[in-house]
């Protein structure tokens, strides 16, 4: 069980099928195959070892995908990175996880010299753009050209297929180490549950491609046959023209982008009509939200799947036919084929339908562990379930309601955002005393990033100072969006501060919920 497993097999039934379309380019998948393969064989000659990690930074594109397979049919492992980090957070990234060999497109490689600086064990860089190959980079179209296509290694089973890093509590993000069986199974999963994607349909990749989800959705396309439509990038003129010009049959797109999508102006004119299946995920889709999605959409389905990249990505979700359902269309659908979920409390006890605690999964899609995080691989697996820090409850029939972040995650724009490691960057500013950070309702990103923040007596600060001084430290997607100051934090007995309450205001109905 190997994710080039379906590549080879589509290949060998299906050699002249197309298999990526980006921009003018179009090749079928038995030239992917043999591109794979070269690009496999370049790998090994540049001495790219067993199990070591090979990363890129680029926009979506082909040559993306190709890379992918690549590295596992050379026996190496993927590293795909935040194109939204900053170079400090790329760079730990790459050092924490031995990367030496990186691909890179035209618009990152600027930022090479920065990161050749920090990561001084970055022996090989590929440039895998279309303009010209800056100096000291390998071309990767002439890697290819002048390498032999070499034999799959099959890397497979509980082999180490890739190091997902994700935002961590800590103030540094945290690699999450998914097998081959890991992403195989949950893809195969989505493949029989047969609501995701059209069987021998074309699949649009718009959502960035670093993201665990969008890997998901390439796996599974590969397993139904059919065609990737690429995307560099999320625009919704982009968007609508592809599936207009390609008669894309679906794709995976989060809440916020659907709203840009149909509110876009000129999509009306689009013919739209070849989509039939939409996935949406890092929140609930909004009644309001998915009557005009419907209106705009006529006869897409859509389906909801709630995740994270610990489960390679997926653990319920709530089919296109039960968004008609009121109640149904604020939970988050049930357990996946592949999974068991389950509500526990403080001391991992199961409990009550309807009670609330942590949702806990297990399956063959949990993750192998943290890279270099012993104990916090050993917390989050404990009793062999995955504890996913969300807090939520089930109701009698086993559909999941989330309510909470433990974890105090803020889902802000589809990208995820740790309070922690956002209070960090703050408490480095000299005026700031003491700081929180939550999310609070945002009409266009869900939830936006907002600090709380304390300031020394006598001392003055903005939130455009703030905001500025977190841009030097972190990625500026995670910097607040808003700050209030206030004369003293509420505080629990023991000290800490209680975001509950300062969450109230803003969450008055029914508190902080996820969606």
């Amino acid at each position: 069980m190997n994710i080039t497993q379906h590549l080879q097999r589509n290949a060998l039934h299906n050699p002249d099928c197309e298999s990526t379309i980006f921009g003018d380019r179009v090749r079928n998948w038995g030239e992917t195959r043999e591109r794979v393969a070269r690009l496999a064989g370049a790998l090994r000659s540049l001495g790219i070892a067993s199990g070591e990690s090979v990363a890129i930074l680029s926009l979506n594109s082909d040559r993306y995908l190709e890379y992918l397979f690549a590295v596992p049919w050379a026996d190496a492992v993927v590293n795909p990175v935040n194109i939204r980090w900053s170079p400090g957070e790329i760079a730990y990234s790459l050092l924490d996880s031995h990367t030496s060999m990186l691909f890179v497109d035209d618009a990152f490689a600027p930022m090479l010299p920065a990161l050749r600086a920090e990561v001084p064990g970055l022996r090989t860089v590929v440039h895998c753009g279309d303009g010209p190959t800056p100096e000291g980079m390998l071309d990767y179209e002439r890697l290819i050209a002048e390498h032999p296509p070499v034999d799959d290694a099959r890397r497979s089973g509980e082999a180490l297929a890739g190091i997902f890093y994700t935002g961590g509590t800590t103030g540094h993000p945290k690699g999450v180490m998914l097998s081959h069986a890991n992403l195989v199974v949950s893809a195969m999963a989505a493949a029989a549950a047969g609501e995701f994607l059209e069987a021998d349909g074309r699949t649009l990749h718009a959502a960035p491609m670093f993201h665990l989800a969008d890997l998901f959705t390439v796996l599974i396309r590969n397993i139904l046959g059919g065609t990737h439509v690429i995307v560099p990038f999320f625009d919704p003129a982009t968007v609508a023209q592809a599936i207009e010009k390609h008669q894309v049959t679906d794709t995976l797109l989060v809440p916020t982008m659907i709203q840009m999508l149909i509110d876009a102006p000129g999509v009306d004119d689009a013919d739209l009509r070849s989509l039939r299946r939409l996935i949406y995920g890092a929140s609930p889709i909004s009644d309001a939200l998915l009557s005009r999605a419907a209106v705009a959409l006529p006869g897409v389905r859509f389906t909801q799947a709630y995740g994270m990249t610990e489960l390679a990505p997926m653990a319920t979700f709530l089919r296109p036919e039960e968004h008609a359902d009121p109640v149904l269309r604020r939970s988050a659908g049930r357990a996946g084929p592949n999974v068991e979920v389950r509500i526990v409390d403080t001391d991992d006890n199961e409990v009550a339908s309807g009670v609330v605690g942590e949702v806990v999964v297990r399956g063959g899609n949990v993750m192998l562990g943290y890279w270099n995080r012993p104990a916090e691989t050993a917390d989050a697996l404990r009793g062999g379930w995955m504890h996913t820090g969300d807090g939520g409850y089930m109701d009698e029939r086993g559909y999941v309601f989330l309510v909470d972040r433990i974890k105090d995650m803020i889902v802000s724009g589809a990208e995820n955002v740790y309070s922690a490691e956002v209070e960090n960057a703050l408490a480095t500013h000299p005026a700031v005393a003491q700081c929180a950070v939550i999310g609070v309702p945002d009409p266009e990103l869900g939830e936006r990033v907002h600090a709380v923040v304390v300031l020394f007596p006598g001392a003055a600060a903005t939130h455009e100072e703030l905001r500025a001084h977190c841009k030097t430290l972190i990625a500026g997607y995670k910097a607040p969006r808003t700050s209030e100051f206030v004369e003293a934090m509420p505080l629990s007995g023991a000290g800490k501060i209680l975001k509950r309450e300062l969450r109230a205001k803003y969450w008055p109905a029914a508190g902080r919920g996820i969606g």
